[in-house]
C-alpha cells in the first residue's frame, strides 16, 4: 500500500479512509493529530483481477502494523467504512490493535440502513444527475454532490479524495454485506479487547444510536459520543471542527 506519514513524535496513530475506495479523504484528520502523534494514512488495496474482500483489507493492515516493529499496538482511527475496518482488524488481531476511534461508523444491519436511505431519500427530493459513463468519475461526482445532504455548515467541500476506485467499493462492500448476513459481523466484535470511541453527528443521515445500539451488546466498552450541527465528516464542520481533533487527542493520550 502507498502510505503517507506526518508527525515526528508521540504515539502511532493509523488513520483509515472511507468509501470503500475513496483514498485520501483522511489527510485533514492526519494533519490536524500530527502536532503530538505520528500518523500513518495508508491507501488502501484497490481492484485488480482478484475481487477484493474484507479479509484482504485486513490482511493488508496487519503488514502494516507489524512493519511498524514487534509489540507496536497502533490506534487506529477510521472515517466511515475505515471505521467498520478498524473494527473488523481489531476482531481479527485483538492484539495488535490499540484504541479504536470510530467516525461516522457504517451500519451492520438492515435496518439502520433503510433508515439512512429514508433520510436521505428525504433530503434528495429527486434522482441525481450524473452526466459521465466513467464509473470511477461517476463515483466521485456523485460523494460531492451528496456532500450536502451529509452535512451541516461545511468550512470546505474539499473532501481531499485523491482516488476513487468504483470497482474497490463494489467488492468490499459487497463482501460486508456478505458477512453480515452471515451473521458473522457484528458478533465477532466481542473478540475486541480496545477502548473504543465512537463519534457521531446527528445530521449525518447514518444512524449514529441505531448504529451504536448494534455494537453495544458485543463490545459494552463502546463510549458515544454525539454533536449537534454536524455531519459525516466532523473535521469539515464549522461548529465542531477544534472540539473534534481535541476529543480525539485527549481520549488517546489517557489511553
Amino acid at each position: 500500500m502507498r502510505v503517507r506519514t506526518y508527525g515526528n513524535s508521540g504515539p502511532l496513530v493509523i488513520v483509515l479512509h472511507g468509501g470503500p475506495g475513496a483514498a485520501g479523504h483522511m489527510a485533514p484528520v492526519a494533519r490536524g493529530l500530527a502536532e503530538s502523534l505520528r500518523i500513518l494514512e495508508p491507501f488502501q488495496r484497490g481492484s485488480s483481477a482478484i475481487p477484493l474482500t474484507v479479509a484482504r483489507h485486513i490482511e493488508d493492515l496487519r503488514e502494516l502494523v507489524e512493519s511498524c516493529g514487534e509489540g507496536t499496538r497502533p490506534a487506529l482511527v477510521g472515517s466511515s467504512w475505515g471505521a467498520m475496518l478498524a473494527l473488523a482488524f481489531a476482531a481479527g488481531y485483538p492484539d495488535l490493535a490499540g484504541p479504536l476511534v470510530l467516525i461516522g461508523c457504517g451500519t451492520f444491519d438492515t435496518v439502520a440502513r433503510g433508515r439512512m436511505q429514508t433520510i436521505l431519500d428525504e433530503r434528495l427530493g429527486a434522482p441525481l444527475r450524473l452526466e459521465t459513463d466513467d464509473p470511477d468519475q461517476r463515483l466521485r461526482t456523485m460523494a460531492q454532490l451528496l456532500l450536502p445532504l451529509y452535512s451541516c455548515e461545511l468550512s470546505t467541500t474539499d473532501l481531499e479524495v485523491e482516488t476513487c476506485d468504483t470497482r474497490a467499493y463494489q467488492e468490499t462492500w459487497a463482501d460486508m454485506l456478505r458477512l453480515q448476513a452471515e451473521g458473522i459481523y457484528p458478533a465477532a466484535f466481542s473478540a475486541i479487547r480496545s477502548p473504543i470511541l465512537m463519534l457521531h453527528g446527528t445530521v449525518d443521515p447514518h444512524p449514529g444510536r441505531m448504529i451504536l445500539a448494534s455494537l453495544q451488546q458485543y463490545v459494552p466498552q463502546i463510549e458515544y459520543r454525539e454533536w449537534e450541527r454536524c455531519g459525516h465528516y466532523p473535521w469539515l464542520e464549522r461548529a465542531v471542527r477544534e472540539e473534534f481533533f481535541r476529543v480525539i487527542k485527549d481520549w488517546l493520550a489517557g489511553r
